[in-house]
């Protein structure tokens, strides 16, 4: 089972390493289950199943970010990733997860001098006469060194570290292993979706290898604000970017989390909170592209209330159609709408399970207690917040990109309230989805639809008569095949056909026993002794009756 998905030995040594943080943290249950100390005891690894009393007495979020921090940076930011989903995971855990910080022991530069060279096809020093040594940031997948252009223009340099991608792939590739483990030994945490988790970890932690991909978002999202003054996106330096490398300006303004220096720059704090939210809000409602993790650190204050944004790995996508639906949901919440907001998370969810008619009672309820509040005293972080638990308690997710918005939403109004404590998510907001719900029904995005529909509908027609000829030559040879699987009925199918095959092996077992005793009875009237095909027939017979022995235990034990 285990052993045989576990392929690549090279992996072992790394999972002994997981399975003892594992245990350390008190998590040696869940080893067990997952057949891990099997595994590892197949190795020859000794395991020391203890836990310290000061982590048995932390809180399970807690000791699963302290597991994360202990593993390296590819769970650090898997954790990263686990605090955008919010439909899995209730508040405490989200809280710590976001906890953690993608940061690294810089590397000494003389180690990425060669990679540095090679990337721009000449000694960094004939570019940038003047080129800072010491890092002056490093995290998991790179660090980021000062430099300035031959015309004094000040740059950062996001170097990737050497040899980091095999190492990557490594741990995605264990992780994926670990997913699969956990969905088929732990029924209980399936729920919070390993595979689906582990899936969007890998696409998201590739993205982020890509520098030259992160320079395109960027672009992007400083094309979608040219006409803005006050919103700052640093401008890449394609010549010198690929994959490993990206040079880009050098923001030099007041950091986010740096509120004392805020104050003390005489910035217009109520200003910053509302162009803040007005740029996150058009990134999401009317351009579909928007920065999926803009925590403090990845935030600029500039002179000029000007408000710069960073750090463009990770990024959301959300279409059209999205958009319209989100501006539903909102404004269903403000109106007091339950079946828009049942139906519309009903339709985000994956689960056909779930009864429509108790979830749209519960939200119902749910609406019903900010019915005559002002837009100005609602919470929109705890409002999502609340109806994410009631999504949790009816075993319904969302889908990546909606997790990512959501998470996004929560954020921007935790921000906007840092800066301003009066700030009001929802009259900011309002506007906006007014315009993404007017934009969906206007007579040009009519005639898009339309018109899109209308070649659909043809393009069907016109391959209908193709498709009916084949589907008609496929019946006069008689090859149509119709394949009904019922897996209730499969399970039961595989139950006879054990059971069969033990009871065929029964009747060849008492066969061999009859048959032998015959051949030893015959001999012994001849000559003394059993014959060599009596002794065969014999245990032929006695490892039958081993295997169905067996067979019957490890079902009875099933």
């Amino acid at each position: 089972m285990l052993w045989q998905a576990i392929s690549a030995v090279r992996d072992l040594g790394r999972l002994h390493d997981i399975a003892a943080v594992l245990i350390r943290y008190g998590f040696g249950d869940l080893v067990r289950r997952t057949g891990l100390a099997g595994v590892l005891e197949r190795t020859g690894r000794a395991l020391h199943w203890h836990v310290s009393d000061e982590l048995a007495r932390l809180e399970p979020p807690a000791r699963v970010r302290r597991v994360l921090e202990e593993l390296g940076p590819s769970f650090v930011k898997l954790g990263q990733i686990l605090s955008t989903r919010v439909d899995l995971f209730s508040p405490e855990w989200i809280t710590e997860f976001s906890k953690l910080q993608d940061s690294a022991i810089a590397l000494p530069f003389s180690e990425l001098r060669a990679q540095l060279t090679e990337d721009l096809g000449e000694p960094p020093e004939n570019i940038f006469p003047r080129l800072e040594t010491q890092a002056l940031a490093a995290a998991s997948l790179a660090q980021v060194h000062r430099a300035w252009l031959s015309d004094g223009t000040p740059v950062v340099l996001k170097i990737r570290r050497p040899g980091i991608r095999p190492l990557v792939e490594a741990d995605l590739r264990l992780l994926k292993r670990l997913a699969e483990i956990v969905e088929s030994e732990a029924p209980d945490l399936r729920r919070y979706r390993p595979k689906e988790v582990v899936r969007q970890f890998t696409l998201s932690l590739r993205r982020e290898l890509d520098f030259s991909a992160e320079g395109r978002s960027a672009e992007r999202i400083a094309a979608n604000f040219e006409a803005q003054y006050d919103i700052v996106i640093p401008r890449i330096y394609w010549e010198w970017t690929c994959e490993r490398l990206n040079v880009q300006d050098y923001i030099d303004g007041i950091p986010g989390r740096d509120t004392a220096a805020l104050d003390a720059s005489g910035l217009d704090r109520v200003l910053l909170a509302q162009r803040g939210s007005d740029a996150v809000l058009k990134m999401i409602l009317e351009d579909g592209f928007f920065h999926a993790d803009l925590h403090p650190g990845n935030i600029y204050f500039l002179p000029d209330n000007q408000i710069a944004f960073i750090d463009f790995g990770m990024v959301g996508r959300i279409s059209e159609e999205r958009r319209y639906q989100i501006a539903i949901l909102l404004h269903g919440l403000v109106s007091h709408d339950a079946e828009i907001v049942s139906e519309i998370l009903l339709d985000w969810s994956d689960n056909t399970d779930a009864d429509s008619s108790v979830l749209q009672n519960e939200i119902d309820a749910f609406v019903d207690q900010y019915h005559g509040v002002q837009l100005r005293k609602i919470d929109i972080a705890r409002m999502l917040s609340e109806l994410l638990a009631i999504l949790r308690d009816h075993g319904l997710t969302l889908p990546p990109d909606l997790a990512l918005l959501i998470k996004a939403f929560i954020t921007l109004e935790g921000l906007g309230r840092q800066l301003n404590p009066a700030f009001d998510m929802m009259k900011s907001s309002s506007p906006m989805i007014k315009q993404a719900m007017k934009a969906h029904t206007a007579p040009d995005a009519l005639a898009k639809r339309g018109w899109r529909a209308l070649l659909d509908s043809v393009s069907l027609i016109t391959s209908l008569p193709k498709d009916l000829s084949r589907l008609l030559r496929i019946a006069r040879r008689g090859k149509i095949q119709l394949q009904v699987e019922l897996l209730p009925l499969k399970h039961f199918s595989d139950k006879i056909d054990r059971a069969a095959s033990r009871l065929a092996l029964s009747v060849i077992t008492a066969a061999l026993i009859i048959g032998s005793a015959i051949v030893h009875n015959a001999e012994s009237n001849s000559s003394s002794g059993l014959s060599t095909l009596g002794l065969l027939g014999f245990i032929a017979a006695a490892s039958g009756g081993v295997w169905v022995l067996i067979s019957i235990w490890r079902s009875g034990k099933d």
